[in-house]
């Protein structure tokens, strides 16, 4: 493909550059809009410079992408309802070994959950329980970290639903899910075993350096507490932009705290305490003196009942152990049975709801439209639900769909102007995928344009031009080059903090953390980074070259 005219090529580079520059770093001083404003900002200029035309822009969203997208996000909010990620961080400090066992569990338990919850979901959930390990067991932090963020990079590279550019990839290629991910799958694998190796040989000496000290308290308010602190909320997983609400909250929670230390407040709650032991004691004494009460007064019996009343309001939990301390035998209430009701339906709820990730996952492997069957189980899960959908639908980041929206324009603009076609048919004769020179040049292009442009767009440049410059040898060479842009891509994510969405989150959740915070800076992450990405993407490559050539 010629290049454009110069006034198109110089206005629709522009664009682009604008929109890569928000979509790299979303908060630059002279235009902090974030990455989604940014994305269409680049999408509107694409049109407005008539780069593209506005019925070209529309042709350029790919809707089962955003279906795929979409329905991912909604079985991961009621997942998340279910519990699933509090059982999978339970399984993290389970009969736990020392600091090694728990780094290769982290590695493992991060990989599987990120190729079928994806990567930034992953993080999200498991950040803080980390923390919360590390320090209940007087164990750095960076490590299990660096573990957390490059493992849910590697394992979600395993199959078409755990990263947005798998999902782009498995749409435009028309590979089943099986196909996707048997041949990727082992290279996971191995992946993730030489990234915990690689882990654990660069941070030997602070693995075995700090003693365990376990603490049995701090173990089971991690437990009770994971319920709480892994709340999963895609709306905002990749916006860290919120200063100023965590400044009014922090203001109002210093306002609250001085209003219930006032003399007032206190004053009143004496008079409240003081209330409730009352009704307490009249609570025991009544079912010892009730038969010499019998013939009291019409206003005794009026007070009775507004006592009784009273004390019928008052938490179960203080008279239960009144009569645990007086031995005095207590029928159980209606509410204990209510109570255990709920927990069998909860629990019968749970269970259809693995049952329908399940049968979602066996419909893909099956060869089954991933868009639709995705979208139907996200549907399943809201009707067996059987309440208000809203609240779970909230959660759904709608301005990541709006974000690829507009990715979609501005880079189908991009490509317009004949650049990307110039600078592939350069490289061509060098990045042939039927010799091993030719995979280790592709690579390596993908490598570094991953992590200048982002690994999403780096997908949307060069699928097509590697996938139909393969397609020319065999179609066995277009699956493989399919395969390679899809686990490079991916894998070039551990190179820098920068690199993916996952590695940010776990930097933001770190830092944001309460009482356990922890920063992890660029140059530590980049320290264990750049040699991990080498040796894991070489062995990625290299294992797809020879498994497909057999």
């Amino acid at each position: 493909m010629a290049l454009s005219p110069i006034p198109k090529v110089v206005l629709g580079s522009l664009a682009f550059s604008i929109f890569w520059i928000l979509a790299i770093f979303p908060a630059v001083p002279f235009l902090p809009i974030g990455r989604t404003a940014g994305s269409l900002l680049g999408a509107m200029l694409m049109v407005i410079f008539r780069v593209i035309s506005p019925d070209e822009a529309y042709a350029a969203i790919d809707l089962p992408i955003l279906g795929l997208l979409f329905g991912t996000m909604v079985v991961s909010v009621y997942l998340e309802r279910a519990d699933m990620f509090k059982y999978i961080g339970k399984l993290l400090s389970w009969k736990s070994k020392g600091p090694k066992d728990l780094l290769c569990r982290i590695c493992l338990i991060s990989a599987l959950s990120s190729a079928l919850f994806t990567n930034d979901t992953s993080c999200v959930v498991l950040t803080e329980f980390i923390l919360k390990i590390a320090k209940q067991h007087n164990l750095p932090p960076l490590p299990f970290l660096l573990a957390l963020a490059s493992s849910a990079n590697i394992g979600s590279s395993a199959t078409p639903i755990g990263n947005p550019q798998n999902l782009v990839i498995a749409v435009s290629s028309k590979i089943s899910f099986g196909e996707f991910l048997f041949g990727i799958l082992p290279a996971m694998l191995v992946g993730v075993i030489v990234n915990a190796l690689i882990l654990i040989a660069m941070y030997w000496k602070l693995l075995s350096g700090h003693r365990e000290v376990e603490d049995p308290i701090a173990e089971v308010a991690a437990e009770e507490e994971v319920i709480n602190s892994h709340q999963f909320s895609p709306a905002t997983m990749s916006h860290y932009s919120s200063s100023l609400n965590s400044q009014v909250l922090n203001g109002y929670l210093l306002e609250s705290s001085s209003i219930q230390n006032s003399p007032q407040v206190q004053n009143l709650r004496n008079r409240l305490v003081l209330n409730d032991s009352e009704i307490h004691r009249f609570h025991v004494g009544s079912l010892f003196d009730s038969a010499r009460n019998s013939n009291a007064s019409k206003e005794g019996t009026n007070n009775d009942l507004a006592l009784e009343t009273n004390v019928e309001t008052t938490p179960s939990k203080t008279v239960v152990e009144i009569d645990r301390t007086m031995d005095v035998p207590v029928l159980v209430s209606s509410d204990g049975k209510d109570c255990l009701c709920a927990k069998r339906k909860r629990l019968l709820w749970k269970s259809c709801v693995y049952m329908i990730t399940l049968g979602m996952l066996i419909a893909m492997l099956l060869g089954l439209n991933m868009s639709w069957t995705t979208i139907s189980a996200a549907l399943a899960l809201v009707v067996l639900d059987f309440k208000d959908a809203r609240p779970s639908l909230e959660k759904v980041s709608y301005s990541l769909l709006i974000f690829f929206c507009g990715m979609f324009i501005t880079v189908d603009g991009f490509n317009k102007t004949g650049i990307p076609s110039a600078l592939w048919e350069f490289m061509e004769p060098y990045s042939r995928v039927d010799r091993s020179g030719g995979i280790v040049i592709l690579a390596l292009v993908i490598l570094v344009l991953s992590n200048l442009a982002s690994n999403v767009p780096t997908v949307l440049l060069l699928g097509a031009r590697v996938a139909a410059s393969a397609a020319a040898i065999s179609k066995e060479d277009q699956k493989r080059a399919w395969l390679i842009l899809a686990w490079v891509s991916t894998v070039a994510g551990n190179l820098s903090l920068l690199g993916s969405a996952a590695n940010l989150i776990v930097c933001e959740q770190a830092r944001r953390a309460p009482n356990i915070s922890y920063t992890l800076t660029f140059w530590n992450h980049l320290k264990f980074g750049l040699p991990s990405t080498i040796i894991i993407t070489a062995i990625g490559v290299i294992s797809n070259f020879n498994f497909q050539r057999k």
